[in-house]
């Protein structure tokens, strides 16, 4: 699993039958210290993330175990929103401040 931040949607009007209404979204990986890495992935949308949202992000057979995305061409799903990130006994992430500030 990896952790990252919602930053862009991919939009594909001519796709595999199998991936009809899937909603695509670019994923940026994020640091454990929540600054965002360089890397990104497309992933299927399982939960109904959304940009700016930090998500958690399985991929390979375990991106195929969702209800939506079972027996689907799917290498990467977005499987939870992440409400808050604690490290160390120390609160790293807060979804509900974030929101505040932005």
């Amino acid at each position: 699993m990896l952790m990252g931040k919602v930053v862009g949607t991919v939009v594909s009007t001519h796709k595999d039958e199998g991936m009809t209404g899937f909603k695509l979204l670019v994923v940026q990986n994020l640091q454990l210290d929540m600054k965002l890495s360089s890397s990104y992935v497309i992933a299927c949308d399982a939960v109904g993330a959304g940009i700016g949202d930090v998500v958690i992000v399985v991929q390979g057979s375990s991106a195929r175990l969702t209800e939506q995305t079972r027996n689907k061409p799917v290498d990467a799903a977005i499987i939870c929103i992440v409400d808050s990130v604690e490290v160390g006994g120390q609160l790293i992430y807060e979804k509900a401040k974030e929101a505040i500030t932005t």
